[in-house]
C-alpha cells in the first residue's frame, strides 16, 4: 500500500504528511506535522486518537462548526481553517508562533493500522512512542505538550502515568480519566453513550475504510486509507467498544484497571479544563485528575457552554499559549503567576463571571446539609425529628424536594453527595439524582450543557447493589464507590446508600428554588426534546447522548418495582451542597 510522505510548503507552514513513526512491537503509526518553514527546533503540540487526521472538522461535525463560527466569530478568524480537525488545534493558529504541531492517528485509525482498541494499554505504549520519536526529530526542541479536547485529553492521563522522559506539559481539555465511573456505568449503570459514539464517531474513520470513506479535503486522499479493507475485515480488526462496556460490568475487570491511570505517577506540568456542563462524561475526570495527580505544577479551569467552543476561542487559545509557552518555551508569560484555579461562575441566562481560587474544593466552602422532608417535600438545612417515608415507582419520575424561596443569593460551587435511605420492592433499585434550580415562576433553570442545550445544574447516579464504598477514597462530600461486586438487596429491607453528584457551579438568586429530584429514570427537560447531534442522537431530552435506558441492563422485573426513601431521626436523609460565602 502506498502512504503520502510528502513534505510540502502550504500556507506559511511546511507540512510533512504521513510521516511514519515505529512502535516497539514493529508497528508503523503515521503522523502529520506541521511547522515553520524556516530550519529551527521547535516545541511541539502533539495530539494521538482516532477521529482521522486528515478529516476536515465540517465534514463529520457539520453543525458544530458552522455553530461555532456563528456565535464565536473569532474561531475562524486569523485562518484559512482549510486545516482545522475535530477537537485538536488548529496548527494555522500555532505554528506562526514558533511551534510544529503532530497529529497522530492511533492505532487502526485513519491512516494507521492496527488493531483498534479504545483507551488500552497498547495505546497508552504507542502514545509514549510518538511523544518520544516527536522528541528525537531535527525540528524538535525536544520538549513535547500534549493538547486536544475529549479523547485527545482523556488519553493524556494515561500516558502522563508512564512518564515518558520528554512529555513536558499536558492540557487536558474536557477530559475523563476513568472510563468505569466516568463514562460506561454511571453509579454502576450502563449508559448508552457507547453505542452511538463509537459506530457514530469512531468507526467511520477506521482504518481501511479507504475508498468507501471520506476523502480528505486538505489533501485529495483517502482519510481512512490506503488500502480499502472489506466490511468483515473491519470488523477483524477493531475492539468492538460498546460491547467491551456492556460486557464489563465491574470496575475491578481487567478491561477498566488497565485503562485508569496511576495518579501517583502522574507528575507532569497539567492544565485540567473542565466544563460545568458537561455532565455524563467529563467534568469529573477534571476534577479527580487535578486533586489526585501528583504533579507540583497543577492548575483548573473551568468554564461553560458547548463541549467544543471555549477551546478554540480566543479565551482558550490564550491560556493555552501561556501555559505552554511558559513550559515549552521558558518565556515569561505570565503563567508563574497563574492563580491556581480559574472559576467562570455561572449565573442563570448563560452568564459568567471569572473568579480565580486557590484550592479545589474551595477551602472556605460552607458544606450543609438539606435534609429531605416526606410530609411536605421539603429540601430545608432542619433535620428530621419524625420517621416518614415516600414511594415512587423504580421507572418513573421519582420525587422533588424544594427548598422554600432563598431569602439571599446563594452560590453552589463543589462536588456534591447525597445521603439516602432506600428499600425496593424487588433485589435492586437505580437512583437517578437531578440537583435543580427553579425562577420564582417555578420554571426550571438550565444551561447549555457540553453537549444538550438544557442541561439541569448536576447529576448522580447509584445502582443500590453498587453501594459498597472504598472508604480509603470517600470523602465527605465525594462518596467513591469500588464497583468490585454485586451486593443485591433483600426486598423491603432498608439500605443506606451514599451517592456521589458531579462538581457544579451556580448561583441561585433570592427568591429561586433549590431542588432535589430523586428519580429511576434519566433527567427530562420538562420544555419538551431539542434537536440533538446528527453522529450522536437525533434529539436531546436533558442529558444529551448520556442515556440510562437499555433494557438489557435495566429489566424492568428488577429495576421496576417500588422504591421507598424513608427518613426520621435515626434515617437522616440530605444532599450535602457546598455553599460559598462571599470573599
Amino acid at each position: 500500500m502506498d502512504y503520502r510522505e510528502v513534505s510540502e510548503v502550504r500556507d506559511g507552514m511546511r507540512i510533512d504528511w504521513d510521516a511514519p513513526v515505529a512502535m516497539d512491537d514493529g508497528a508503523i503509526l503515521r503522523a502529520d506535522v506541521y511547522r515553520p518553514v524556516a530550519d529551527g527546533k521547535y516545541p511541539v503540540i502533539l495530539s494521538y486518537g482516532p477521529y482521522g487526521k486528515w478529516l476536515h472538522f465540517e465534514d463529520l461535525y457539520v453543525t458544530q462548526w458552522r455553530r461555532m463560527c456563528e456565535e464565536h466569530p473569532d474561531v475562524p478568524t486569523g485562518s484559512t481553517n482549510k486545516y482545522q480537525n475535530w477537537e485538536v488545534v488548529d496548527p494555522e493558529k500555532w505554528v506562526p508562533d514558533g511551534y510544529a504541531v503532530v497529529r497522530v492517528d492511533s492505532r487502526g485509525a485513519g491512516r494507521s493500522p492496527g488493531l483498534l482498541d479504545l483507551w488500552s494499554l497498547r495505546e497508552a505504549r504507542d502514545f509514549y512512542r510518538c511523544v518520544e520519536w516527536a522528541a528525537e526529530q531535527p525540528w524538535s526542541n525536544g520538549k513535547i505538550g500534549l493538547n486536544g479536547i475529549s479523547y485527545y485529553a482523556m488519553n493524556q492521563w494515561q500516558v502522563a502515568a508512564l512518564q515518558p522522559p520528554h512529555l513536558a506539559a499536558i492540557c487536558v481539555w474536557e477530559g475523563a480519566a476513568d472510563y468505569y465511573r466516568d463514562l460506561s456505568r454511571h453509579g454502576g449503570i450502563y449508559c448508552t453513550f457507547a453505542d452511538t459514539w463509537f459506530s457514530g464517531q469512531v468507526t467511520k474513520v477506521q482504518h481501511g475504510k479507504g475508498k468507501n470513506g471520506y476523502r480528505s479535503r486538505m489533501n485529495g486522499d483517502w482519510v481512512s486509507g490506503p488500502g480499502t479493507l472489506s466490511e468483515e475485515e473491519l470488523g477483524a480488526t477493531r475492539r468492538d467498544f460498546a460491547a467491551d462496556c456492556f460486557a464489563n460490568r465491574l470496575a475491578s475487570d481487567d478491561y477498566w484497571t488497565s485503562r485508569l491511570p496511576d495518579w501517583s505517577k502522574v507528575k507532569t506540568p497539567l492544565l485540567s479544563s473542565a466544563n460545568w456542563g458537561g455532565q455524563g462524561l467529563h467534568p469529573r475526570g477534571n476534577f479527580e485528575g487535578f486533586v489526585r495527580a501528583a504533579s507540583k505544577d497543577k492548575w483548573l479551569e473551568v468554564h461553560g457552554i458547548e463541549h467544543w467552543t471555549e477551546f478554540y476561542t480566543d479565551y482558550g487559545l490564550k491560556i493555552q499559549k501561556r501555559f505552554f509557552g511558559h513550559f515549552l518555551k521558558e518565556q515569561d508569560t505570565g503563567w508563574s503567576r497563574q492563580p491556581k484555579v480559574t472559576l467562570r461562575v455561572r449565573h442563570p441566562g448563560e452568564k459568567f463571571v471569572e473568579r480565580h481560587e486557590r484550592e479545589w474544593p474551595l477551602a472556605r466552602t460552607q458544606w450543609t446539609k438539606f435534609h429531605l422532608h416526606p410530609e411536605d417535600h421539603a429540601l430545608a438545612t432542619e433535620t428530621q425529628r419524625e420517621s416518614g417515608s415516600v414511594t415512587y415507582g423504580g421507572l418513573s419520575d421519582g420525587v422533588t424536594f424544594l427548598t422554600a424561596p432563598l431569602e439571599r443569593d446563594m452560590e453552589i460551587t463543589g462536588p456534591i453527595a447525597a445521603k439516602l435511605w432506600v428499600s425496593s420492592a424487588t433485589e435492586d433499585a437505580d437512583l437517578f439524582l437531578v440537583v435543580r434550580a427553579f425562577a420564582p415562576d417555578l420554571k426550571e433553570v438550565t444551561f447549555m450543557g457540553a453537549l444538550d442545550p438544557h442541561t439541569p445544574i448536576a447529576q448522580g447516579w447509584l445502582r443500590a447493589s453498587h453501594r459498597k464504598l472504598d472508604k480509603a477514597l470517600s470523602l465527605p462530600y465525594r462518596p467513591y464507590h469500588t464497583h468490585d461486586e454485586i451486593q443485591k438487596l433483600k426486598p423491603g429491607e432498608i439500605y443506606e446508600l451514599d451517592i456521589e453528584v458531579w462538581p457544579t457551579c451556580i448561583v441561585v438568586p433570592r427568591g429561586y428554588r433549590i431542588g432535589l429530584t430523586v428519580r429511576g429514570r434519566d433527567y427530562e427537560w420538562p420544555g419538551g426534546a431539542a434537536q440533538g447531534l446528527g453522529n450522536l442522537n437525533a434529539v436531546f431530552t436533558g442529558v444529551g447522548p448520556f442515556r440510562h435506558d437499555d433494557p438489557r441492563d435495566r429489566p424492568a422485573k428488577v429495576f421496576g418495582g417500588d422504591v421507598t426513601l424513608h427518613m426520621g431521626p435515626d434515617r437522616q436523609a440530605y444532599v450535602l451542597l457546598p455553599i460559598i460565602p462571599p470573599q
